[in-house]
C-alpha cells in the first residue's frame, strides 16, 4: 500500500539508456544541442524517452552545469500589440537556437532587484532588455555575474552591454518628408520624449526634417505612448489647427483614429493625414488602415540572437550598436 502511495516512479536518463541500449553519457549528449553523437544514436535515444514518457531537467541540469540554457526577455508596455509582436519573434529565434525564452513582465515603476533576482535564480545564460523597461541596474548586476545582455531600442550606454536600434531618425525624416509631400503646412508629432528613447529620437527627427522642408512642426506631448494617451489627446487636435500627424508608434495612432472617426462613416477617412510606427497588424486592419513605419521585428530578432551568442563567446567584446532599418508603408490614412 506505501508503495501505491507513492505513485508511479520517476523515469530517470538511467532507464532511458537502458531501452536504448547505450551508455548514459550518450543519452547526456543527444539531449545537448551541438554534442557530439551519432544521428543513429540520438534517434534511438529520443525514441525511448519518448516511450518512457523522459523529459531533460533542465534547471537542474543548469545547478551541474552553473548556467542553463534560459534567456531571459525583460519586457514592459505588454499592452502594446508591437510589444507583443517583438516578444514573438525573439521567442522563435531563441528556440531555433536551443536556447528556451523565460518572460520577466516589468515596468519603468516596477521593483528591479526582483527582476535580477528571477533572473540569476534560474542562472539564465543571457538577458534581453526591450524598450520601456528599466536596464540600468539590470545590466550592472547582470554584468557583474558574467550574464551577457543585449538592448533593443534603448539608449543606456553600458560597457560591455550590445544594443540593437531602429533607425529612428529615418523614421521621423520619412515621416516629415511623406507628409509636406502629401501637402501638409502644419504638422504635427504626438510622443511621451521623456519615457521612451524611441519617441524621443523619432519627434526630433521629425521637427528637425519639418524645419528643413520649410514647416515648423507641433510637438503634442502626451504623458504615456499609449492607446489611452492617443486617444484622449485626440479630442484637442480639430482647435489645434494642425492637418497632418506623426504619432510615436501605432498603439497611439489606433487611438486618435477611434476618437476623431467617432460618428463618422466606416469608408470615411480622417480629416487630415495620419503616420504612425511600427506596422502592427492592428494597423493593417479596415478600422485603421494605418500608414506607418514597418520596424522589422524579425530582423531585430536575429541581430539581438547574434550578438548574445557572439558575446557569450567572448565576454570582453567592446559594447556594440547594429541599427536596423525602416520602411514607410502606405495606407489609406497617409
Amino acid at each position: 500500500m506505501a508503495d501505491r502511495d507513492k505513485g508511479p516512479r520517476k523515469v530517470t536518463s538511467f532507464d532511458v539508456a537502458r531501452v536504448a541500449g547505450v551508455s548514459r553519457a550518450a543519452v547526456s549528449r543527444a539531449f545537448t544541442p551541438d554534442a557530439s553523437v551519432s544521428a543513429k544514436t540520438r534517434e534511438k535515444v529520443y525514441q525511448a524517452a519518448k516511450e518512457l514518457g523522459y523529459r531533460v531537467n533542465y534547471l537542474a541540469r543548469s545547478l551541474t552545469n552553473k548556467r542553463s540554457d534560459l534567456v531571459g526577455v525583460v519586457a514592459a508596455g505588454l499592452d502594446n500589440p508591437f510589444r507583443t509582436l517583438q516578444i514573438e519573434h525573439l521567442a522563435r529565434v531563441l528556440i531555433a537556437r536551443n536556447f528556451r525564452p523565460i518572460l520577466l513582465p516589468t515596468s519603468q515603476e516596477a521593483d528591479t532587484s526582483t527582476v535580477i533576482g528571477q533572473l540569476l535564480h534560474y542562472a539564465v545564460s543571457g538577458v534581453i532588455v526591450t524598450s520601456d523597461a528599466p536596464p540600468t541596474e539590470i545590466c550592472e548586476q547582470c554584468a557583474a555575474e558574467g550574464v551577457p545582455i543585449v538592448l533593443i531600442n534603448k539608449g543606456n550606454d553600458i560597457p560591455f552591454v550590445d544594443r540593437i536600434i531602429s533607425d529612428d531618425r529615418m523614421a521621423g525624416h520619412l515621416a516629415a518628408t511623406h507628409l509636406i509631400d502629401s501637402g501638409v503646412r502644419k504638422p504635427a508629432v504626438m510622443a511621451a520624449p521623456a519615457k521612451s528613447y524611441t519617441a524621443r529620437r523619432r519627434s526630433e527627427a521629425f521637427i528637425d526634417r519639418c524645419k528643413q522642408l520649410g514647416a515648423e512642426a507641433q510637438h503634442l506631448q502626451v504623458r504615456i505612448n499609449d492607446y489611452r494617451s492617443g486617444h484622449d489627446a485626440a479630442a484637442g487636435l480639430a482647435a489645434s489647427g494642425i492637418d497632418g500627424l506623426f504619432c510615436a508608434n501605432d498603439y497611439m495612432a489606433c487611438g486618435v483614429i477611434d476618437r476623431i472617426m467617432q460618428g463618422r462613416g466606416r469608408d470615411d477617412t480622417p480629416p487630415f493625414p495620419i503616420i504612425g510606427h511600427d506596422d502592427i497588424p492592428q494597423a493593417a486592419w479596415d478600422a485603421y488602415n494605418l500608414t506607418t513605419i514597418r520596424q522589422p521585428c524579425d530582423v531585430q530578432a536575429e541581430k539581438t540572437i547574434d550578438l548574445l551568442t557572439s558575446r557569450m563567446a567572448e565576454p570582453e567584446l567592446t559594447a556594440r550598436v547594429e541599427f536596423t532599418p525602416v520602411t514607410l508603408i502606405k495606407r489609406r490614412t497617409g
